[in-house]
């Protein structure tokens, strides 16, 4: 295990390497100048010069990337243009705010998710699987920022039961922690389903069910275990990408976490935090594959990496 670990650990870095170089390239041919966008336009041109070769603008694409390089590997990732504050720094700040909503939603989608997608094979074609489906159709279907609104205007506006926006108390999360959740836990519950009831068709299954063996048992101790490969992978990226920053949500209810962090450095062109930003955004989600992947050799122990 330790071998394999070790593996995808160097397999990784040329994607991490791959993805630095086309998001640094791609953030200097856009158009927009960042320093005019942070100093306004009313700026002299000896000033825009002056300021440029402070922030090493004029430099050569591949001077500038290499320097980049080198101050993340020493755990400098840069300094905000428009903040003036280290990037590292700023994402410090911001990521436990992410964590809080990640795992709320987190919590909500795997307890709806996985009991409804289990409920909905047991059940087959009855009232509850239809009902289950219809419910995580909608959550797949519907666009966050919609059901956002939705829940703002009804438990916010007309109910007056929560906050609209804003991040300064627990109370703050309970509506951008269901919408998150609702739209995960309809992707686990979906796969949860078809998953198991595949596993459920098969001979073994048939086999302990001739044994005399209760249904019960037959479900949570023999198919839902092997059934939970796709599932776990799926949980593990919705984990990663969940810490990565929730932009559309964190964006809507006004959450200062990574999301909002990289909105509002496209917004300024604002390339050091959103370079730090993407990278710390691909180590999360190397790091959800990787465990991902050793979770399925404790689910099935016929897969072995050594």
């Amino acid at each position: 295990m330790g071998r394999y670990i070790l593996k995808r650990i160097l397999v990784s870095i040329p994607v991490v390497i791959g993805i630095t170089i086309i998001t640094f390239y791609l953030l200097n041919v856009v158009p927009g100048d960042p320093v005019v966008l942070m100093m306004k336009e009313h700026i002299s041109p000896d000033v825009l010069e002056r300021v440029k070769a402070e922030m090493n603008l004029n430099d050569p694409l591949y001077v500038r990337y290499m320097k980049f390089i080198w101050g993340a590997l020493h755990g400098d990732l840069g300094r905000s243009y428009k903040l003036k504050r280290d990037v590292a720094d700023l994402i410090v700040e911001a990521f436990p705010n992410t964590i809080i909503l990640s795992f709320s939603a987190i919590i909500i989608a795997w307890g709806i998710g996985i009991p409804a997608g289990i409920i909905s094979a047991v059940k087959q074609y009855s009232f509850i699987d239809n009902f289950f489906m219809g419910f995580t159709l909608l959550g797949v279907s519907m666009p966050i920022f919609w059901s956002a609104i939705i829940m703002q205007y009804i438990f916010g506006l007309k109910l007056n039961l929560l906050p609209i926006s804003g991040f300064s108390g627990p109370e703050y999360i309970i509506m951008p922690a269901i919408v998150l959740g609702w739209s995960s836990a309809a992707s686990i519950a979906r796969l949860t389903r078809s998953s198991l009831l595949e596993v459920i068709r098969t001979d073994y299954i048939r086999t302990a069910r001739a044994k005399g063996l209760m249904e019960k048992q037959v479900v949570f101790y023999h198919a839902l275990k092997n059934s939970m490969l796709p599932v776990v992978t799926v949980m593990a990226i919705q984990v990663a990408s969940l810490l990565s920053g929730a932009v559309i949500t964190e964006s809507v209810f006004g959450i200062p976490g990574i999301g909002r962090v990289c909105v509002n450095a496209i917004q300024n062109r604002d390339m050091p935090l959103l370079q730090g930003s993407v990278m710390f955004t691909v180590g999360l989600v190397i790091i959800g594959n990787l465990v991902a992947d050793i979770a399925y050799s404790y689910l099935d122990p016929r897969i072995k990496y050594d």
